[in-house]
């Protein structure tokens, strides 16, 4: 490995361990966690199944029928002959100016796709619409997910790439020790991938357990969401989740790139 490329990986894993130890608020903490205890208390046992069967159907829709829908929102082919390009470039010589030039596109998706389900979680959260927005967040956190792969040149279609997808999206949500024990899962599989190591893909349960993970992660910020005017608050949930798959999903994917090479 050259010395631009593991100083990039370098600088990846700094970011990646930011990520898995990140520590919450103290301030935010205090203020706030017993309001939440206080709300979470009264949201309706019900609501936590609800939001599992939202986000499973979710992902049935999207592997089952919704790639190519979801695809006709951007250029897949332009996108991947952007990266065949600035793969080739880097092939010959490896530079930052070639490395940024790879991640130019990474980083335009996220702040699109972040910037869309802000206005779509606070448009919907205005008129207390909460379980409906979950169809229409899990096309975009997938849509931020697609490019990212594709811009790093990876093909989103196989069914071992979707389990990787899936437990992704699970280590980027989880907390704790759970989001490393998902991390490291997470690059046992990508590496079994690339290495084209026979895979036991289990891709139903793997919907499943996501969809909890999921599900945990926003239950509180849904019931809000449901009530009108207060869940505006669904704007700011959608740009949090987003924001943090997308930056995730950029580092799992730029990392497998440069670990290839």
């Amino acid at each position: 490995m050259s010395r631009t490329l593991r100083k990039q990986y370098q600088r990846l894993q700094k970011q990646e361990d930011k990520i898995l130890n990140q520590q919450p608020n103290p301030y935010m903490q205090s203020t706030l966690a017993p309001a939440l205890e206080k709300l979470e208390s009264k949201i309706p046992p019900k609501l936590k199944t609800t939001l599992n069967t939202a986000f499973y159907k979710s992902f049935q829709l999207v592997f089952e029928k919704g790639v190519h829908v979801i695809e006709k929102t951007y250029n897949k082919e332009k996108i991947q002959m952007e990266h065949d390009i600035h793969h080739y470039a880097m092939e010959q010589q490896v530079t930052r100016k070639h490395m940024r030039s790879l991640d130019r596109r990474s980083k335009f998706s996220r702040f699109l796709n972040t910037s869309l389900t802000t206005v779509e979680g606070t448009l919907l959260g205005a008129l207390g619409i909460g379980i409906p927005d979950i169809f229409l967040l899990t096309a975009f956190l997938m849509r931020t997910v697609y490019e990212t792969a594709l811009s790093y040149g990876y093909d989103y279609t196989d069914e071992t790439e979707q389990s990787y997808i899936l437990l992704l999206l699970s280590a980027a949500m989880a907390q704790g020790e759970a989001k490393k024990s998902l991390n490291d899962q997470l690059d046992t599989l990508g590496q079994d991938i690339d290495q084209r190591r026979k895979i036991d893909i289990h891709l139903q349960q793997t919907m499943q357990e996501t969809a909890g993970i999921l599900s945990d992660a926003i239950l509180t910020a849904k019931f809000i969401q449901t009530i009108p005017i207060v869940g505006i608050v669904g704007g700011a949930v959608n740009y949090h989740i987003s924001r943090k798959i997308g930056k995730f999903a950029a580092v799992k994917y730029k990392k497998r790139y440069l670990m290839k090479r």
